[in-house]
């Protein structure tokens, strides 16, 4: 049982959704096609009960929150606090506002609305019916940011955007390299930060080279410096040029091959046949929306970059900014200098985050 110090003069809802909010990254990962969602059950001043969804299938918040409460009775007395709208229709787990209604939970705080078109104020609509009082949108922008891949995806029906790439101190982000260079990538930044990014790789559903990349760097695009799960692999190779002998046609990890001309799976390699025409960045978009990808990480060269930036078509921006000199090479992506970006420093190096909307 927890009890908070409320002399800070923080509202008491806002308190318990942000310890909602808290509870709900825990699943950051883990959760998708479903969201990060937390909840606390509270009476009197005390939570008597907590949880958290952590992984697609498992059971969600509020059945972990209200399962954690030993004295049952006291539910009929308490608020029930959840960062995101509860379920009200049959999926892998049964409805929570049933389970709420059942307990007879008389005060329900949400977070956000839920976009997803079988809740999407239904599962309110349905606990208000049974006399509940509900309270709709404390720390509301706080709980949509905590789901921004969860509400993109259903609200413009496409995953979310994120591109990252690594830049000398003088703008660069990679040499000048010629068709008989090694494959192999060229650092710019440290272990530790390549540690972050595998990091990052784990918590979105699919990953994005093109060409270039592919070819003179010979990426893996999985996870193997952090735990969790690796994304979905997807490799524009227009003309089909890529060799069998890279690491992204080992079929150890799900990989789209996104050409011209070829439709064909072989074991976890799948060859999609898109137009290369000003529409392809629209077209991998539906392509991912269809298959379920809430999200996407373009780690791909200038080109690649440049163009999702050109078209407008990226919600977020993640460049790490080293301590090298390169002189000559080939320079990073430009982003409007209009839009708002947060810096951190990181020992020597430097990590920038650029929002666009």
């Amino acid at each position: 049982m927890l009890v908070y110090d409320t002399s800070d003069g923080v509202p008491e809802d806002d308190r318990y959704m942000q310890r909602c909010i808290d509870l709900a990254r825990s699943g950051l990962g883990f959760t998708a096609p479903n969201p990060m969602v937390g909840a606390v059950v509270v009476h009197q001043g005390r939570i008597l009960g907590e949880g958290y969804h952590r992984r697609h299938g498992d059971l969600h918040a509020e059945v972990r929150a209200i399962e954690a409460v030993k004295n049952k009775a006291l539910l009929k007395r308490s608020t029930l606090y959840v960062s995101l709208e509860p379920c009200c229709h049959h999926g892998k787990t049964p409805p929570c506002t049933d389970l709420i209604i059942r307990e007879q939970i008389p005060r329900v705080v949400i977070g956000a609305v839920d976009p997803f078109d079988q809740v999407a104020g239904k599962g309110i609509a349905r606990l208000r019916s049974f006399g509940c009082e509900v309270r709709v949108g404390v720390l509301k922008d706080a709980c949509r940011q905590l789901n921004k891949r969860f509400f993109t995806f259903h609200e413009k029906k496409r995953p979310y955007v994120i591109l990252k790439w690594a830049q000398t101190a003088d703008g660069f982000i990679d040499v000048d390299r010629g068709s008989g260079a090694a494959r192999r990538p060229t650092w710019i930044t440290s272990e530790k930060l390549r540690m972050l990014v595998h990091k990052w790789r784990s918590e979105e559903s699919a990953i994005m080279v093109g060409t270039n990349t592919a070819m003179k760097d010979d990426p893996r695009l999985n996870v193997r410096d952090w735990t969790g799960p690796s994304p979905l692999r997807v490799v524009l190779d227009r003309e089909l040029r890529l060799p069998g002998g890279l690491k992204l046609m080992d079929n150890n990890e799900a990989t789209i091959i996104i050409n011209e001309t070829r439709e064909q799976r072989l074991k976890k390699t799948r060859y999609v046949a898109l137009p290369f025409d000003e529409q392809l960045l629209e077209q991998v978009m539906r392509l991912l929306y269809e298959e379920g990808r809430q999200s996407l990480i373009v780690e791909g060269g200038r080109q690649l970059l440049q163009s999702f930036i050109d078209q407008d078509r990226w919600d977020e921006a993640r460049i790490f900014t080293g301590t090298q000199f390169f002189g000559r090479g080939i320079r990073a992506p430009q982003i409007s200098p209009n839009k708002p970006m947060s810096q951190i420093i990181i020992g020597k190096e430097s990590f920038f985050c650029c929002k666009n909307h």
